[in-house]
Order: structure tokens, then sequence, then C-alpha cells
């Protein structure tokens, strides 16, 4: 499936899309013609993990929104449950949401809830990852993320070394980050050799214990690659508690606390090399916008189907430069 990309400058104009789900009560075909615009009042949104500042920013943006429009917004914590995250669609589903923007806690394994949502007439956008069965998706160009993330760290490896990857939970801006890093070791770093790769929870806590576990198992590393910010941060502290001074990180989002990371010259938060930022408010306000158009107009043709934002690359030279989230 071929993915469009689009800058944020060419986000705003994204056009018309085609029709999905309409009524709580008569379900249309996603393939057939629009009736017409209809009035949104319900709306959920869904995210892995509130406690990720990226997704509190979600959150917050929409918020704003609710207010400015209008609307119902409903939000649930899915804390990394395929099973909350079933019983959440079920829930909305019974309580006649007309929208639900999604960040699925497993992109594949959500996909029976998400047909018996849009089977319910019900416009289902997922955010940020993909899920089996969401009409549309928006989200960072994550392969890109990898890409930038690990070009990053193996320039400020000096081109060799040994590294560790500290992955995440089976969804797919984690997959596609990590086949990003990959790509880009193969092809531009063949001097550098992953010594350690194990999966996580996208969390602070998991980063910091699967990151001490690999330490330990390698004394001789100069590079973690974490596939998010709070999983790099957990990396960091890490390296504090085995006293390894003289390894770089590098995560994922453009967080908050990754920002102030990068500006600490004390260890370990001077290990904290990069992050490729994310832009949330911006995502979440598109896939809000995405849902509208697709209750008008339809849902997109498959080769249209995913919205690509492109991250920017944050670097403890220019994060001053930076003006967050």
């Amino acid at each position: 499936m071929m993915s469009k990309k689009f800058t944020l400058a060419a986000i705003a104009g994204i056009g018309a899309l085609v029709l999905a789900g309409c009524s709580n009560t008569s379900p249309v075909d996603p393939g057939e013609e629009a009736a017409g615009d209809e009035e949104i009042t319900n709306v959920g949104l869904m995210v892995q993990d509130i406690s990720n500042p990226f997704f509190a920013s979600m959150q917050g943006a929409m918020e704003d929104l609710a207010d400015d429009e209008g609307f119902t917004l409903n939000v649930q914590d899915g804390q990394q449950d395929l099973g909350a995250q079933n019983n959440q669609i079920d829930a909305m589903i019974q309580q006649g949401t007309d929208v639900i923007l999604i960040n699925a806690v497993d992109s594949e394994g959500i996909g029976s809830a998400v047909k018996r949502a849009t089977d319910a007439g019900i416009t289902v956008v997922a955010v940020d990852v993909d899920a089996a069965g969401a009409l549309a998706a928006v989200s960072t160009d994550n392969v890109e993320a990898g890409r930038q993330a690990c070009t990053a760290l193996g320039d400020k490896m000096g081109g060799k070394g040994n590294m560790l990857i500290v992955d995440g939970t089976p969804i797919t801006s984690v997959q596609e980050r990590v086949e990003g890093c990959e790509e880009v070791l193969e092809s531009d770093f063949p001097d550098i050799e992953v010594v350690g790769h194990q999966n996580g929870k996208n969390d602070r806590a998991t980063g910091l214990d699967l990151t001490t576990q690999m330490l330990t198992a390698n004394s001789d590393v100069q590079g973690i690659f974490g596939i998010n910010d709070p999983t790099a941060l957990g990396a960091t502290l890490a390296l504090e508690q085995a006293d390894r001074e003289g390894v770089w990180v590098v995560g994922v989002d453009g967080s908050p606390e990754a920002v102030e990371a990068m500006k600490d010259d004390s260890f370990p938060n001077s290990s904290f090399w990069a992050t490729p930022a994310q832009h949330p408010n911006e995502m979440v306000a598109q896939a809000f916008d995405v849902a509208k158009d697709i209750r008008a107009n339809g849902a997109p043709d498959e080769a249209d189907r995913i919205t690509l934002v492109n991250p920017t690359l944050v670097t403890r030279d220019d994060v001053s430069d930076y003006a967050g989230w």
C-alpha cells in the first residue's frame, strides 16, 4: 500500500475524503455516497497510556476543540491493555458515540472491536498508530523518525561500536521506528553492531529495567535507541545506576522531558543526545478533521487512507531553537 505523505503545512489543506459511517442506527458502507455532513455531538478519544505526556498533550488539544466546536469528549486510557480498549469501544457503541479517534495498544488485535464500532455507524480514525479496520489514520512518518534517530546516534558514535535497541509494544509506530533504525544502520553504519534488543511497554519503567539487563549482559556499549522518549529516559536512568558514562541515548517524540534532559549537562541527562519530534496536538486535530471529512464525503481510497506527518530532528546542539509541544 502506498501512503500519502504530507508536511505539516500541507496537512491543513487536505482535501475531502469519501464516506465511512453515518448514523448510529443506519450504518453506511464506506464505499457508498454520503448524504451530507452530519453533526458530531459525541467524540471518543482512546489513548494507550495517559501518563505519557505525548497522549496528555493530545487530550488537551481535543479538550480545546470540544470547547470550540461544542461536542462532548470522552477520553479513555487504555493502560496498555487490549482487553480494556475492547471494553471501552463497546461502551462507546452503547453510548451512541459519533466519532472515535483511537490510539491502539495493539494495531491488529483491536481490529474486531473497531469493526463492531464501524458496523454500528461510528466513524473510526486511527491517530499516531494505525488500527486494523479504521477508516483512515493520521500518524508521524515513523520509519523516517527511526531513520533520523539512528542516523543521529550513529554519527555521534563515530560510525562504529555497539548499541542497544529498547523496543516496545506491537503497534505500527513502534515497529516502523525500529524498521527505519535498522534500515539506516544497515545502509550507513556497517561498523555498528546491535548487541541487545528487547521489547518493553513504551514507558520509563521498562526502559530502565530492560536497559539495565542489557547493560549487565554487554559491558561494551556506546549507544542506545529507545523507541520513544519515556523509554529513552528510562535508559538514561539505567546508565546512572550502572555508573556508565560515555553512552549516547536517542528517543522519539520531542517531549518536554527530553528537552529538559538535552538542556542539562549533568550525568545522566547529558547522555540524551537527540529525539525526532512529533506533533501530537496537530496530529489529533488533523485526525478529527479527517473524521469530519469522512462523515461528509465518505472514506478515502486505500492508497490515501494514511496521512503521514514528517518528524523534526532535535539534538542537544539545537534544542534551544525547538519550540516544543
